[in-house]
């Protein structure tokens, strides 16, 4: 039998994920962002039991900051991780990227609101638009699902200075097949339930079936290390919460 290498197999997902789901991706999710932008961290905290608060506080205490360090945050939203980080270490150089206005407007009013600067960027984040060797640090939280992860880890690592950092957090599969089953289940009857709460737009209702579906094709938190570790990263370290349901990764760009 032809050995297939990790790589190899990384590749045939990353095109499965996208056969499944480009239409999605392309012209849909989008509009789901658009809708739920105002509420967006009420969902979470809904859909999560209370405990959004929790992934985020065990992420960001994975990052390491130095004075006047250069970061980025992709796929920032309502740009809660670039305020948690300006919490952490307040003369940062912050820049947020995102698709979605509607999610960026609702963060520029957050970051304002507590006295902090965001660089704001609307822009497709599978080409970002900084030159090479630009941060210190490229952070992303629960998005990696939403989008063609390798295109995009590639240009992470191309604007990461040599010696910079990747942090890397997100819903993930469980390798547990007990744990995923029940993870799974829990999904299906939340996203209804959530989206009924919320009044959520048409856009949202029809992307119900696709956020678990999502999951189920995403990669588990040992995956997602040997994937970083293929792309070229080093000193990959990985931290999972409720058996991997979550999961965050710190990487080392080669110098």
């Amino acid at each position: 039998m032809e050995h297939v290498s990790e790589l190899d197999k990384f590749s045939g997902r990353e095109i499965a994920r996208e056969q499944a789901f480009s239409e999605i991706w392309s012209k849909e999710i989008n509009n789901v962002f658009a809708d739920v932008a105002y509420y967006y961290d009420r969902v979470n905290r809904a859909a999560s039991l209370g405990m959004i608060d929790w992934f985020r506080r065990s992420f960001v205490s994975t990052i390491d900051l130095k004075p006047k360090q250069r970061v980025l945050d992709v796929c920032a939203g309502t740009n809660a991780v670039g305020i948690a980080l300006l919490k952490k270490q307040p003369d940062l150089e912050v820049y947020a990227v995102d698709r979605s206005a509607e999610m960026q407007s609702v963060g520029q009013e957050n970051a304002k609101a507590r006295g902090f600067h965001i660089d704001s960027t609307i822009t497709d984040v599978h080409t970002l638009p900084f030159p090479d060797n630009y941060f210190d640090v490229v952070t992303i939280q629960f998005a990696s699902r939403h989008l063609r992860l390798i295109e995009v880890i590639r240009e992470i690592k191309r604007v990461l200075k040599p010696g910079g950092h990747f942090y890397h957090s997100d819903m993930l599969r469980p390798s547990n097949k007990i744990v995923a089953k029940a993870y799974f289940a829990y999904l299906t009857a939340c996203v209804s339930v959530v989206a009924w709460m919320f009044k959520s737009n048409q856009y949202a209702l029809g992307c119900k079936k696709y956020f678990v579906d999502a999951l189920k094709m995403f990669y588990s938190p040992e995956e997602m290390s040997q994937l970083l570790f293929d792309q070229g990263f080093t000193t990959v370290t990985s931290k999972s919460l409720l058996g991997g349901v979550v999961g965050s990764h710190k990487a080392l760009s080669a110098a």
